[in-house]
Protein backbone atom coordinates (compact mmCIF):
# COMPACT_ATOMS: atom_id res chain seq x y z
CA UNK A 1 0.00 0.00 0.00
CA UNK A 2 1.22 3.49 -0.82
CA UNK A 3 1.53 5.82 2.18
CA UNK A 4 -0.97 8.69 2.15
CA UNK A 5 0.14 12.25 2.87
CA UNK A 6 -2.67 14.70 3.66
CA UNK A 7 -2.15 18.47 3.37
CA UNK A 8 -4.04 20.48 5.99
CA UNK A 9 -4.02 24.16 6.91
CA UNK A 10 -5.97 27.38 6.95
CA UNK A 11 -6.91 29.02 3.62
CA UNK A 12 -4.22 30.40 1.29
CA UNK A 13 -1.14 28.93 2.96
CA UNK A 14 -0.04 27.15 -0.25
CA UNK A 15 -1.53 23.66 0.11
CA UNK A 16 -2.50 23.37 -3.57
CA UNK A 17 0.88 24.72 -4.70
CA UNK A 18 2.57 22.02 -2.61
CA UNK A 19 0.12 19.41 -3.99
CA UNK A 20 1.13 20.30 -7.55
CA UNK A 21 4.80 20.19 -6.57
CA UNK A 22 4.46 16.76 -4.92
CA UNK A 23 2.48 15.27 -7.83
CA UNK A 24 4.54 17.06 -10.50
CA UNK A 25 1.32 18.23 -12.07
CA UNK A 26 -0.95 21.23 -12.36
CA UNK A 27 -4.03 19.31 -11.27
CA UNK A 28 -5.03 21.67 -8.45
CA UNK A 29 -6.12 25.24 -9.17
CA UNK A 30 -3.61 27.72 -7.79
CA UNK A 31 -4.21 31.47 -7.49
CA UNK A 32 -3.72 34.16 -4.87
CA UNK A 33 -7.33 33.81 -3.73
CA UNK A 34 -8.30 32.04 -0.47
CA UNK A 35 -10.85 29.24 -0.57
CA UNK A 36 -10.20 27.87 -4.07
CA UNK A 37 -10.00 24.22 -2.98
CA UNK A 38 -13.22 22.89 -1.48
CA UNK A 39 -13.23 19.10 -1.88
CA UNK A 40 -10.39 16.75 -1.06
CA UNK A 41 -8.23 16.11 -4.10
CA UNK A 42 -6.10 13.00 -4.63
CA UNK A 43 -2.87 12.67 -6.62
CA UNK A 44 0.08 10.30 -7.07
CA UNK A 45 3.69 11.17 -6.37
CA UNK A 46 7.05 9.40 -6.24
CA UNK A 47 10.38 10.12 -4.59
CA UNK A 48 13.02 7.76 -5.95
CA UNK A 49 11.68 4.23 -5.46
CA UNK A 50 8.98 5.33 -3.03
CA UNK A 51 5.51 6.07 -4.45
CA UNK A 52 2.90 7.82 -2.34
CA UNK A 53 -0.59 9.30 -2.43
CA UNK A 54 -1.07 12.97 -1.61
CA UNK A 55 -4.40 14.57 -0.68
CA UNK A 56 -5.13 18.29 -1.01
CA UNK A 57 -7.88 19.68 1.22
CA UNK A 58 -9.79 22.93 1.48
CA UNK A 59 -8.99 25.65 3.96
CA UNK A 60 -9.73 24.14 7.40
CA UNK A 61 -12.29 26.11 9.42
CA UNK A 62 -13.00 23.66 12.29
CA UNK A 63 -15.07 26.07 14.41
CA UNK A 64 -17.68 26.90 11.72
CA UNK A 65 -20.89 24.92 12.34
CA UNK A 66 -22.89 25.46 9.14
CA UNK A 67 -22.71 26.38 5.47
CA UNK A 68 -20.08 25.60 2.87
CA UNK A 69 -17.14 26.11 5.27
CA UNK A 70 -18.62 23.47 7.58
CA UNK A 71 -18.88 21.03 4.64
CA UNK A 72 -15.27 21.77 3.70
CA UNK A 73 -14.18 21.05 7.29
CA UNK A 74 -16.00 17.69 7.15
CA UNK A 75 -14.08 16.82 3.98
CA UNK A 76 -10.79 17.71 5.69
CA UNK A 77 -11.59 15.56 8.74
CA UNK A 78 -12.40 12.60 6.48
CA UNK A 79 -9.09 13.05 4.68
CA UNK A 80 -7.19 13.17 7.99
CA UNK A 81 -8.87 9.90 9.02
CA UNK A 82 -7.37 8.28 5.89
CA UNK A 83 -3.88 9.75 6.43
CA UNK A 84 -0.66 7.92 7.21
CA UNK A 85 1.01 11.30 7.72
CA UNK A 86 -0.59 14.75 8.07
CA UNK A 87 1.40 17.69 6.72
CA UNK A 88 0.14 20.75 8.62
CA UNK A 89 0.96 23.76 6.43
CA UNK A 90 1.45 27.23 7.94
CA UNK A 91 2.50 30.51 6.35
CA UNK A 92 6.03 31.64 7.23
CA UNK A 93 5.47 35.15 5.86
CA UNK A 94 2.37 36.01 7.87
CA UNK A 95 3.64 34.18 10.97
CA UNK A 96 1.75 32.21 13.58
CA UNK A 97 -2.00 32.94 13.48
CA UNK A 98 -4.64 32.17 16.15
CA UNK A 99 -6.35 29.98 13.54
CA UNK A 100 -3.17 27.83 13.35
CA UNK A 101 -3.42 27.09 17.08
CA UNK A 102 -7.04 25.95 16.73
CA UNK A 103 -6.14 23.62 13.84
CA UNK A 104 -3.13 22.24 15.73
CA UNK A 105 -5.34 21.37 18.69
CA UNK A 106 -7.89 19.65 16.42
CA UNK A 107 -5.17 17.62 14.68
CA UNK A 108 -3.58 16.57 17.96
CA UNK A 109 -6.89 14.96 19.02
CA UNK A 110 -6.92 12.70 15.93
CA UNK A 111 -3.87 10.73 17.05
CA UNK A 112 -2.35 10.89 13.56
CA UNK A 113 1.35 11.49 12.92
CA UNK A 114 1.74 15.19 12.14
CA UNK A 115 4.54 17.11 10.48
CA UNK A 116 4.59 20.89 10.82
CA UNK A 117 5.51 22.54 7.49
CA UNK A 118 6.33 26.26 7.31
CA UNK A 119 5.73 27.37 3.72
CA UNK A 120 6.73 30.51 1.77
CA UNK A 121 10.18 30.76 3.40
CA UNK A 122 12.19 31.49 0.26
CA UNK A 123 14.99 33.97 0.98
CA UNK A 124 14.54 33.69 4.76
CA UNK A 125 16.71 32.03 7.43
CA UNK A 126 15.04 28.75 8.45
CA UNK A 127 15.90 29.02 12.12
CA UNK A 128 14.40 32.51 12.32
CA UNK A 129 11.22 31.90 10.33
CA UNK A 130 10.34 28.68 12.18
CA UNK A 131 11.08 29.91 15.72
CA UNK A 132 7.61 31.06 16.72
CA UNK A 133 5.93 27.88 15.42
CA UNK A 134 7.61 25.71 18.08
CA UNK A 135 4.91 26.79 20.52
CA UNK A 136 2.39 24.66 18.60
CA UNK A 137 4.06 21.63 20.18
CA UNK A 138 4.14 19.54 17.00
CA UNK A 139 7.86 18.91 16.86
CA UNK A 140 10.59 20.45 14.72
CA UNK A 141 9.07 22.62 11.94
CA UNK A 142 10.27 22.00 8.37
CA UNK A 143 10.82 25.21 6.35
CA UNK A 144 10.03 24.95 2.62
CA UNK A 145 8.96 26.96 -0.39
CA UNK A 146 6.33 25.06 -2.38
CA UNK A 147 6.39 27.68 -5.15
CA UNK A 148 10.18 27.45 -5.64
CA UNK A 149 10.70 23.83 -4.58
CA UNK A 150 13.09 24.67 -1.72
CA UNK A 151 13.49 21.72 0.70
CA UNK A 152 10.41 19.93 -0.72
CA UNK A 153 12.34 16.70 -1.44
CA UNK A 154 13.78 16.79 2.07
CA UNK A 155 10.24 17.16 3.44
CA UNK A 156 9.02 14.10 1.53
CA UNK A 157 12.04 12.07 2.64
CA UNK A 158 11.21 12.83 6.27
CA UNK A 159 7.52 12.07 5.74
CA UNK A 160 8.27 8.68 4.13
CA UNK A 161 11.20 7.70 6.35
CA UNK A 162 9.12 5.25 8.44
CA UNK A 163 7.61 3.47 5.43
CA UNK A 164 9.41 0.53 3.77
CA UNK A 165 10.08 0.30 0.05
CA UNK A 166 7.03 -1.18 -1.69
CA UNK A 167 7.04 -4.57 -3.36
CA UNK A 168 7.20 -4.65 -7.15
CA UNK A 169 4.02 -2.97 -8.36
CA UNK A 170 1.69 -4.80 -10.64
CA UNK A 171 1.11 -3.22 -14.02
CA UNK A 172 -1.87 -0.93 -13.73
CA UNK A 173 -4.87 -1.96 -15.81
CA UNK A 174 -6.48 0.53 -18.14
CA UNK A 175 -9.78 1.58 -16.66
CA UNK A 176 -12.51 4.09 -17.51
CA UNK A 177 -12.14 7.76 -16.56
CA UNK A 178 -15.63 9.23 -16.26
CA UNK A 179 -16.17 13.01 -16.26
CA UNK A 180 -19.47 14.29 -14.79
CA UNK A 181 -20.28 17.48 -16.70
CA UNK A 182 -23.14 19.98 -16.91
CA UNK A 183 -24.41 23.42 -15.99
CA UNK A 184 -24.19 24.65 -12.38
CA UNK A 185 -26.59 23.13 -9.85
CA UNK A 186 -27.87 20.26 -12.03
CA UNK A 187 -26.78 17.67 -9.43
CA UNK A 188 -23.32 16.59 -10.62
CA UNK A 189 -21.81 16.19 -7.15
CA UNK A 190 -24.95 14.44 -5.91
CA UNK A 191 -24.60 12.01 -8.82
CA UNK A 192 -20.94 11.39 -7.94
CA UNK A 193 -21.91 10.61 -4.34
CA UNK A 194 -24.70 8.30 -5.54
CA UNK A 195 -22.30 6.35 -7.77
CA UNK A 196 -19.77 6.06 -4.93
CA UNK A 197 -22.32 5.25 -2.23
CA UNK A 198 -20.89 7.88 0.14
CA UNK A 199 -20.73 11.65 0.61
CA UNK A 200 -17.36 11.94 -1.07
CA UNK A 201 -17.77 15.46 -2.49
CA UNK A 202 -19.71 18.46 -1.23
CA UNK A 203 -23.26 18.56 -2.54
CA UNK A 204 -24.75 21.89 -1.51
CA UNK A 205 -27.88 23.70 -2.71
CA UNK A 206 -25.88 26.56 -4.14
CA UNK A 207 -24.57 26.97 -7.70
CA UNK A 208 -20.79 26.89 -8.02
CA UNK A 209 -20.08 24.66 -5.00
CA UNK A 210 -17.54 22.60 -6.97
CA UNK A 211 -14.75 24.80 -8.32
CA UNK A 212 -11.99 22.33 -9.16
CA UNK A 213 -12.08 19.02 -11.02
CA UNK A 214 -11.92 16.26 -8.42
CA UNK A 215 -10.50 12.85 -9.44
CA UNK A 216 -11.83 9.94 -7.36
CA UNK A 217 -10.78 6.29 -7.74
CA UNK A 218 -13.28 3.58 -6.80
CA UNK A 219 -14.13 -0.05 -7.53
CA UNK A 220 -17.47 -1.54 -8.50
CA UNK A 221 -18.03 -5.27 -9.14
CA UNK A 222 -14.28 -5.81 -9.00
CA UNK A 223 -13.54 -3.25 -11.71
CA UNK A 224 -11.60 0.03 -11.15
CA UNK A 225 -12.97 3.40 -12.26
CA UNK A 226 -11.98 7.04 -11.91
CA UNK A 227 -14.77 9.59 -11.47
CA UNK A 228 -14.11 13.25 -12.25
CA UNK A 229 -16.46 15.73 -10.58
CA UNK A 230 -16.26 19.03 -12.47
CA UNK A 231 -17.33 22.61 -11.99
CA UNK A 232 -20.56 23.77 -13.63
CA UNK A 233 -20.12 25.35 -17.06
CA UNK A 234 -21.82 28.72 -17.47
CA UNK A 235 -22.24 30.76 -20.63
CA UNK A 236 -19.04 32.64 -21.47
CA UNK A 237 -20.71 35.99 -20.86
CA UNK A 238 -21.67 34.94 -17.32
CA UNK A 239 -18.19 33.87 -16.22
CA UNK A 240 -17.17 36.92 -14.23
CA UNK A 241 -14.96 35.77 -11.36
CA UNK A 242 -11.35 34.75 -11.88
CA UNK A 243 -12.11 31.60 -9.88
CA UNK A 244 -14.87 30.63 -12.30
CA UNK A 245 -12.62 31.18 -15.30
CA UNK A 246 -10.12 28.75 -13.77
CA UNK A 247 -12.93 26.28 -13.09
CA UNK A 248 -14.19 26.35 -16.69
CA UNK A 249 -10.69 25.67 -18.01
CA UNK A 250 -10.27 22.75 -15.59
CA UNK A 251 -13.64 21.31 -16.65
CA UNK A 252 -12.76 21.45 -20.35
CA UNK A 253 -9.40 19.82 -19.60
CA UNK A 254 -11.18 17.09 -17.63
CA UNK A 255 -13.46 16.33 -20.59
CA UNK A 256 -10.41 15.88 -22.80
CA UNK A 257 -8.74 13.70 -20.14
CA UNK A 258 -11.79 11.44 -19.73
CA UNK A 259 -12.80 8.36 -21.71
CA UNK A 260 -16.52 8.71 -21.03
CA UNK A 261 -18.49 11.86 -20.22
CA UNK A 262 -21.80 11.83 -18.37
CA UNK A 263 -23.71 14.95 -19.41
CA UNK A 264 -26.11 15.84 -16.58
CA UNK A 265 -29.27 17.75 -17.49
CA UNK A 266 -31.80 19.28 -15.10
CA UNK A 267 -35.25 17.86 -15.84
CA UNK A 268 -36.81 20.70 -13.86
CA UNK A 269 -35.65 23.27 -16.41
CA UNK A 270 -35.89 23.40 -20.19
CA UNK A 271 -32.87 22.34 -22.22
CA UNK A 272 -30.88 25.52 -22.70
CA UNK A 273 -28.51 26.68 -25.42
CA UNK A 274 -25.72 26.17 -22.88
CA UNK A 275 -26.62 22.47 -22.59
CA UNK A 276 -26.34 22.21 -26.37
CA UNK A 277 -22.98 24.05 -26.34
CA UNK A 278 -21.60 21.67 -23.70
CA UNK A 279 -22.84 18.67 -25.69
CA UNK A 280 -21.24 20.12 -28.82
CA UNK A 281 -17.89 20.50 -27.07
CA UNK A 282 -18.03 16.88 -25.87
CA UNK A 283 -18.78 15.80 -29.43
CA UNK A 284 -15.86 17.85 -30.78
CA UNK A 285 -13.46 16.17 -28.36
CA UNK A 286 -14.76 12.78 -29.51
CA UNK A 287 -15.44 11.44 -26.05
CA UNK A 288 -17.92 8.64 -25.41
CA UNK A 289 -21.12 10.01 -23.92
CA UNK A 290 -23.98 9.03 -21.63
CA UNK A 291 -26.77 11.53 -20.91
CA UNK A 292 -28.32 11.60 -17.41
CA UNK A 293 -31.54 13.62 -17.08
CA UNK A 294 -31.58 14.34 -13.34
CA UNK A 295 -34.38 15.35 -10.92
CA UNK A 296 -36.83 13.22 -12.91
CA UNK A 297 -38.81 12.15 -9.83
CA UNK A 298 -40.33 15.58 -9.26
CA UNK A 299 -42.13 15.82 -12.64
CA UNK A 300 -45.65 14.93 -13.73
CA UNK A 301 -46.37 13.17 -17.05
CA UNK A 302 -46.90 16.40 -18.97
CA UNK A 303 -43.58 17.84 -17.79
CA UNK A 304 -41.80 14.60 -18.67
CA UNK A 305 -43.21 14.60 -22.20
CA UNK A 306 -42.19 18.25 -22.57
CA UNK A 307 -38.57 17.65 -21.54
CA UNK A 308 -38.31 14.58 -23.81
CA UNK A 309 -39.50 16.63 -26.77
CA UNK A 310 -37.08 19.39 -25.79
CA UNK A 311 -34.17 16.93 -25.78
CA UNK A 312 -35.22 15.47 -29.14
CA UNK A 313 -35.35 18.95 -30.66
CA UNK A 314 -32.20 20.57 -29.19
CA UNK A 315 -29.89 17.58 -28.71
CA UNK A 316 -30.87 15.51 -31.75
CA UNK A 317 -27.22 15.31 -32.86
CA UNK A 318 -26.49 13.09 -29.81
CA UNK A 319 -29.42 10.73 -30.03
CA UNK A 320 -28.01 8.52 -32.82
CA UNK A 321 -25.34 7.17 -30.47
CA UNK A 322 -25.73 8.39 -26.84
CA UNK A 323 -27.82 6.47 -24.29
CA UNK A 324 -30.29 8.50 -22.17
CA UNK A 325 -31.12 7.76 -18.53
CA UNK A 326 -33.87 9.50 -16.55
CA UNK A 327 -32.70 9.52 -12.93
CA UNK A 328 -32.92 11.06 -9.49
CA UNK A 329 -29.39 11.14 -8.08
CA UNK A 330 -30.70 12.33 -4.71
CA UNK A 331 -33.17 9.46 -4.29
CA UNK A 332 -31.22 6.86 -6.27
CA UNK A 333 -34.02 6.08 -8.74
CA UNK A 334 -33.12 5.18 -12.34
CA UNK A 335 -29.46 4.65 -11.42
CA UNK A 336 -29.31 0.90 -12.04
CA UNK A 337 -28.53 1.07 -15.75
CA UNK A 338 -26.20 4.08 -15.67
CA UNK A 339 -22.91 2.28 -14.94
CA UNK A 340 -23.59 -0.52 -17.50
CA UNK A 341 -24.15 2.19 -20.13
CA UNK A 342 -20.84 3.80 -19.12
CA UNK A 343 -19.13 0.41 -19.47
CA UNK A 344 -20.68 -0.13 -22.91
CA UNK A 345 -19.67 3.37 -24.07
CA UNK A 346 -16.10 2.83 -22.85
CA UNK A 347 -15.89 -0.56 -24.59
CA UNK A 348 -17.13 0.99 -27.85
CA UNK A 349 -14.71 3.94 -27.59
CA UNK A 350 -11.71 1.65 -27.03
CA UNK A 351 -12.76 -1.14 -29.44
CA UNK A 352 -10.22 -2.77 -31.75
CA UNK A 353 -11.67 -2.99 -35.25
CA UNK A 354 -10.02 -5.51 -37.58
CA UNK A 355 -8.96 -4.34 -41.04
CA UNK A 356 -10.50 -7.29 -42.96
CA UNK A 357 -13.88 -6.82 -41.29
CA UNK A 358 -13.79 -3.04 -41.78
CA UNK A 359 -13.00 -3.53 -45.47
CA UNK A 360 -15.78 -6.12 -45.92
CA UNK A 361 -18.24 -3.74 -44.23
CA UNK A 362 -17.07 -0.88 -46.48
CA UNK A 363 -17.42 -2.89 -49.71
CA UNK A 364 -20.87 -4.14 -48.67
CA UNK A 365 -21.95 -0.55 -48.00
CA UNK A 366 -20.65 0.59 -51.39
CA UNK A 367 -22.41 -2.30 -53.15
CA UNK A 368 -25.65 -1.33 -51.44
CA UNK A 369 -25.29 2.40 -52.12
CA UNK A 370 -22.50 3.79 -54.30
CA UNK A 371 -21.19 7.31 -53.73
CA UNK A 372 -22.63 9.86 -56.17
CA UNK A 373 -20.66 10.82 -59.28
CA UNK A 374 -18.46 13.88 -59.23
CA UNK A 375 -18.36 15.05 -62.86
CA UNK A 376 -17.36 12.16 -65.14
CA UNK A 377 -15.82 10.07 -62.38
CA UNK A 378 -17.15 8.35 -59.30
CA UNK A 379 -15.12 8.14 -56.06
CA UNK A 380 -13.68 4.64 -55.58
CA UNK A 381 -13.52 3.29 -52.00
CA UNK A 382 -11.10 0.35 -51.86
CA UNK A 383 -10.29 -0.59 -48.25
CA UNK A 384 -10.50 0.65 -44.64
CA UNK A 385 -8.51 0.30 -41.44
CA UNK A 386 -8.63 1.70 -37.89
CA UNK A 387 -6.61 4.86 -37.29
CA UNK A 388 -7.24 5.43 -33.56
CA UNK A 389 -9.60 5.03 -30.63
CA UNK A 390 -11.56 7.19 -28.17
CA UNK A 391 -13.18 8.03 -30.54
CA UNK A 392 -12.82 5.18 -33.03
CA UNK A 393 -11.22 6.55 -36.20
CA UNK A 394 -11.74 4.70 -39.49
CA UNK A 395 -9.46 5.57 -42.41
CA UNK A 396 -10.78 4.80 -45.91
CA UNK A 397 -8.40 4.60 -48.88
CA UNK A 398 -9.28 4.99 -52.54
CA UNK A 399 -9.29 7.55 -55.31
CA UNK A 400 -11.13 10.85 -55.81
CA UNK A 401 -12.28 10.64 -52.18
CA UNK A 402 -12.21 14.42 -51.81
CA UNK A 403 -15.43 14.33 -53.86
CA UNK A 404 -17.34 12.20 -51.32
CA UNK A 405 -20.21 14.34 -49.95
CA UNK A 406 -20.98 14.68 -46.24
CA UNK A 407 -24.27 12.82 -46.62
CA UNK A 408 -22.43 9.74 -47.89
CA UNK A 409 -19.87 10.07 -45.09
CA UNK A 410 -22.71 10.01 -42.53
CA UNK A 411 -24.13 6.94 -44.31
CA UNK A 412 -20.80 5.17 -43.87
CA UNK A 413 -20.53 6.23 -40.21
CA UNK A 414 -23.98 4.80 -39.46
CA UNK A 415 -23.10 1.60 -41.35
CA UNK A 416 -19.90 1.06 -39.34
CA UNK A 417 -21.67 1.93 -36.08
CA UNK A 418 -24.38 -0.65 -36.73
CA UNK A 419 -21.97 -3.35 -37.95
CA UNK A 420 -19.65 -3.04 -34.94
CA UNK A 421 -22.36 -2.10 -32.39
CA UNK A 422 -20.53 1.09 -31.35
CA UNK A 423 -23.12 2.42 -28.90
CA UNK A 424 -22.26 5.43 -26.79
CA UNK A 425 -19.33 6.84 -28.74
CA UNK A 426 -18.98 9.21 -31.67
CA UNK A 427 -17.29 7.75 -34.74
CA UNK A 428 -15.01 9.51 -37.19
CA UNK A 429 -14.37 8.57 -40.81
CA UNK A 430 -11.55 10.15 -42.80
CA UNK A 431 -10.64 9.66 -46.46
CA UNK A 432 -7.17 9.21 -47.96
CA UNK A 433 -6.93 9.44 -51.73
CA UNK A 434 -4.13 7.47 -53.36
CA UNK A 435 -1.43 9.29 -55.36
CA UNK A 436 -1.68 9.02 -59.15
CA UNK A 437 1.86 8.11 -60.34
CA UNK A 438 1.06 9.14 -63.91
CA UNK A 439 -0.07 12.64 -63.05
CA UNK A 440 2.35 15.30 -64.29
CA UNK A 441 3.82 17.24 -61.43
CA UNK A 442 2.74 20.83 -61.50
CA UNK A 443 0.24 20.29 -64.34
CA UNK A 444 -3.05 22.15 -64.00
CA UNK A 445 -6.14 19.93 -63.70
CA UNK A 446 -8.27 19.55 -66.83
CA UNK A 447 -11.58 21.33 -67.02
CA UNK A 448 -14.72 19.23 -67.52
CA UNK A 449 -14.89 20.17 -71.23
CA UNK A 450 -11.21 19.27 -71.76
CA UNK A 451 -11.71 15.97 -69.96
CA UNK A 452 -14.64 15.10 -72.28
CA UNK A 453 -12.57 15.90 -75.41
CA UNK A 454 -9.66 13.78 -74.12
CA UNK A 455 -12.07 10.92 -73.43
CA UNK A 456 -13.49 11.12 -76.99
CA UNK A 457 -9.96 11.08 -78.46
CA UNK A 458 -9.11 7.95 -76.49
CA UNK A 459 -12.27 6.22 -77.65
CA UNK A 460 -11.61 7.14 -81.32
CA UNK A 461 -8.05 5.81 -81.00
CA UNK A 462 -9.31 2.51 -79.62
CA UNK A 463 -11.72 2.04 -82.55
CA UNK A 464 -9.11 3.00 -85.13
CA UNK A 465 -6.29 0.82 -83.84
CA UNK A 466 -8.15 -1.66 -81.64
Amino acid sequence: MKPTLVLVGRPNVGKSTLFNRLTRSRDAIVADIPGLTRDRHYGHGRLGDKPYLVVDTGGFEPMVKEGILHEMAKQTRQAVDEADRVLFIVDGRTGLAPHDKVIAEQLRKTGRKIMLVVNKTEGMASSVVTAEFHQLGLGEPCAISAAHGDNVNELVELALADFPLPQAEEKEDRHPKIAIVGRPNVGKSTLVNALLGEERVIAFDQPGTTRDSIYIDFHRNGRPYTLIDTAGLRRRGKVFETVEKFSVVKTLQSVEDANVVVLVLDAGNEISDQDAHIAGFILETGRALVVAVNKWDGLDNYQRDTIKNDIARKLSFLLNFAKLHYISALRGSGMKGLLPSIDAAYAAAMANLSTPRLTRTLLAAVEKQQPPRAGLSRPKLRYAHQGGSNPPLIVIHGSALDKVPETYQRYLENTFREAFQLEGTPLRVVFRSGHNPYAEKGAAPLSEAEAKRAHRRRMVGRKKYG
